[in-house]
């Protein structure tokens, strides 16, 4: 997934979004070069100290605030980035600023092998021996620390093609950045299953080889007797690249499914689940997967997870009451307050909703526009209705 250069990068309090650590000698007119036009292409805001020029320097102050002041950072090892006491000054102050909070360090490795980088040996261990500096002890530290962070090596990524290198980088560092909409709207703080795993799967979707989001297994499956059948077809056209149209029956199904997928890693939300026969032919074990694979399940019953024993298992946080009046009054009124005339019968409609972000944002957007007379109306017919049939398509209050 390659990020566009409309994308709304998350700046926080940071003046850049990357800051780029490489040894200028080897790296700054070819590799570096590339890859810093590609960042900037792709409106990501990148620190590179083009007046780096003199060997052997202390760090500057400004330097330092510049790392201070980036969120990602990329460091590029290469044979001379070693001998280079600015490089490896700067990479203890990048090492540093990695641990505190949320910022990342993504070594990329040009033309060093990551376990010479590692243990300071080859290229790299003759380049550091040349050092008499008394900081040499923090300095193999950090290198150490910094080769053990994943990144990418160059020898065998896209086969060695800087070009598919850099577009895997800018993929990343995209994603990195790019936020996860939690406007009002969709302020679903905890809350909202489905659109939290939503969420999650637009997020992390490009780290796998291929993906599926199975939405309303519990309707889709129980509408019919081929409701399981179709769902099964589905994650055979979106993981497989096959329609599934020779697959008979469930049975036959599960078996081409669990032979089938063990080849790719793979990342599959099987959305609103009920029941374990469903997990069973979706899903039925990890020995499915590749390694590295993902699986994502949303339910209601947290039984059927127990059940197929699934390894973690989290709940989902409702609307705080603030969040949930808030929803609700932007579906109802279209502003995050409630009117006057109307605040009683909100807050009734809200206490109903139980912090049920689907529930708020489909009542509101019924209600939107109604009078007093059917808003109370509304309420009374609410008493009468299970909550967990509110949401159904065909409501009738």
């Amino acid at each position: 997934m390659a990020a566009s250069s409309s994308t709304s990068f998350v700046k926080e309090s940071y003046q850049y979004d990357v800051f780029l650590s490489f040894s200028g000698e080897d790296t700054r007119k070819n590799f570096v070069d590339h890859l810093y036009e590609a960042l900037q292409r792709h409106g990501i805001h990148t620190f590179k100290d083009d007046k780096r020029l003199k060997q052997g320097k202390s760090i500057n102050d400004q330097l330092l605030k510049s790392i201070e002041e980036s969120k990602l950072f990329i460091i590029v090892f290469s044979k001379k980035y070693a001998s280079s006491s600015w490089c490896l000054n700067e990479l203890v102050k990048i090492m540093e600023c990695q641990k505190l909070d949320d910022r990342i360090a993504y070594p990329v490795f040009y033309d060093v092998d990551p376990s010479d980088v590692r243990k300071q040996r080859g290229p790299v261990g003759e380049a550091l021996a040349k050092h008499t500096n008394k900081e040499i002890g923090k300095w193999r530290e950090a290198l150490t620390e910094a080769a053990n962070l994943s990144g990418w090596d160059l020898r065998n990524t896209a086969d060695g093609h800087e070009a598919k290198v850099i577009k895997l980088i800018i993929e990343w560092i995209s994603l990195e950045l790019r936020p996860i909409n939690v406007n009002l709207d969709d302020k679903l703080v905890g809350g909202g299953k489905t659109t939290l795993a939503r969420a999650v799967f637009d997020r992390i979707s490009v780290h796998f080889e291929a993906k599926s989001f199975v939405e309303n297994v519990r309707e889709v499956s129980n509408a019919s007797l081929y409701g399981l059948l179709s769902l099964q077809r589905k994650i055979h056209s979106d993981l497989l690249n096959d329609q599934g149209n020779n697959v008979g029956s469930v049975h036959d199904g599960t078996n081409m499914l669990k032979t089938k997928m063990r080849g790719r890693k793979v990342l599959l939300v099987l959305d609103d689940v009920d029941h374990q026969e469903q997990l069973e032919a979706l899903a039925g074990d990890l020995n499915w997967f590749k390694p590295g694979s993902r699986i994502i399940i949303t339910t209601r019953d947290e039984q059927v997870l127990i059940a197929h024993r699934v390894k973690s298992i989290r709940d989902v946080t409702l609307l705080s009451n603030e969040e949930a009046i808030g929803l609700f009054c932007k579906h109802a009124f279209g502003k995050h307050l409630p009117i006057q005339e109307y605040k009683k019968e909100s807050l009734q409609v809200v206490q109903y909703a139980a912090g049920l972000p689907l529930t708020n944002k489909v009542l509101g957007s019924f209600l939107c526009g109604k009078d007093k007379h059917e808003w109370i109306d509304a309420l009374a017919r609410l008493k009468r209705i299970p909550l967990k049939e509110t949401c159904k398509i065909g409501i009738k209050l």
